[in-house]
């Protein structure tokens, strides 16, 4: 079975393709590649084989004079690669949605059903889901032959109590759906799959997805039981350019100033560490301003820093410890002075990190914490994609 993997964000589209078969643990890649401009007048487009080595025809240059200006120019830029005469036959699509809604639950085929009530779900996640249903479409119309499945970043937080999901809001609010879903999902799922495959699984542990978009989940032996972002990936810890938990008042405050499309851009695009530092949303960059002594810089980290600290130390009182703390996203695998930040004020619990680890690379399940740590610390690649392809091979097989 081969499975190609649709995994769209507001700049850049991800794919990629698995092959699956009888008697192997998990699907292999055969390819995987990345769309990145979008919005652009031309877009640069990665493709690379199971090896990393370039794939597709000899000499190709599959991002060359290609026209990326709107989402819709960016999936017809990628179908009409993929289902290209040299490359291999597409069996099986699988998309990550951000949001399911109120209705949908679990990973799920798509049928025109489901394609309503993600239609629905616009109302829950105006910033991401109207993008993916446009993929979707897209790729139904390019493949009509093979089964088309919808994997929710959502469906790893089910397990959380209802205690953590309830908001203290009037029943009749709650009743349209209004709740906390947790988002990152299967990233994190995809850390606990590598952590137990690597007899690392410990019972309590946090991992901390950092990226343009961040959050923080608790897990008790393999299940989440908490976790930062709420009903929308607007909320919870300070990200690159959304501002986290904010007071209502704030939001109150700012819909008496300005329209309701304004705040709203303001939360998703121009808040967080944009916000704060004035600068684009590339840590890297305000980094390298901080470490010039741009004051909006520093201010920016600590709160970004204070942020994740301050919901891991919350969510290890939680779970009365804390036996593992996992970074992962692209901040969370390739920064270790976020790592070394956000662990500094955890010195109290007695996590210490080791410098020359926490320095060093690797695309593994490695360990950063120092001998002496009482809790361990490790950085673990985020594997979406794959987490993807398993579910829609796993529904292909049995037809759930």
């Amino acid at each position: 079975m081969r499975i190609l993997v649709v995994n769209s964000g507001s700049s850049s589209i991800k794919f990629s393709m698995f092959a699956s078969a009888a008697g192997v643990s998990e699907p292999g890649v055969v390819y995987d590649g990345e769309l990145k401009g979008i919005g652009e007048a031309e877009a640069k487009v990665e493709l690379h084989g199971a090896d990393g080595a370039g794939f597709g025809p000899a000499g190709a240059d599959p991002g060359k004079g290609r026209a990326a200006g709107t989402s819709a120019e960016a999936i017809r830029g990628i179908l009409e690669i993929v289902s290209g005469p040299e490359m291999p036959e597409v069996q099986a699509v699988g998309y990550r949605v951000v949001h399911p809604g109120a209705k949908l639950e679990g990973h799920q085929r798509i049928t025109a059903e489901v394609l309503r009530d993600l239609e629905e779900a616009v109302a829950f996640a105006p910033l991401h889901d109207p993008a993916v249903i446009d993929v979707i479409r897209a790729g139904m119309a390019k493949f009509p032959e093979v089964p088309h499945y919808a994997c929710f970043d959502t469906v790893f937080h089910r397990t959380m109590p209802l205690e953590a999901t309830t908001y203290p809001l009037p029943e009749e609010v709650r009743a349209e759906g209004v709740r906390r879903y947790g988002f990152h999902g299967l990233s994190c799922e995809s850390i606990v799959r590598q952590m137990r495959g690597a007899g690392e699984l410990p019972k309590r542990m946090v991992i901390a997805h950092l990226g343009s978009g961040c959050s923080v989940t608790a897990v008790v032996e393999g299940c989440s039981v908490d976790t930062s972002m709420g009903m929308t990936p607007t909320g919870g810890v300070v990200m690159g350019t959304r501002p986290g938990d904010l007071d209502p008042g704030v939001v109150l405050y700012l819909l008496r100033r300005q329209e309701v499309g304004a705040v709203e851009t303001m939360l998703n695009h121009e808040a967080g560490m944009v916000g704060l530092s004035g600068m684009a949303n590339d840590v890297k960059e305000v980094r390298a301003a901080a470490a010039k002594g741009d004051e909006k810089a520093r201010l920016a980290l600590k709160v970004f820093t204070r942020s994740v600290t301050k919901v891991t130390g919350g969510y290890a009182w939680l779970m009365g410890g804390l036996d593992a703390l996992v970074f992962s996203g692209g901040i969370g695998e390739h920064d270790p002075l976020t790592r070394a930040e956000v662990l500094a004020g955890l010195q109290g619990m007695g996590v210490v990190v080791d410098e020359n680890l926490n320095a060093a690379k690797g695309s593994e399940v490695r360990l950063v914490s120092a001998s002496e740590s009482a809790t361990k610390i490790f950085v673990v690649p985020a594997q979406e994609d794959l987490m993807i392809a398993v579910h829609v091979d796993e529904m292909v097989r049995t037809g759930k």
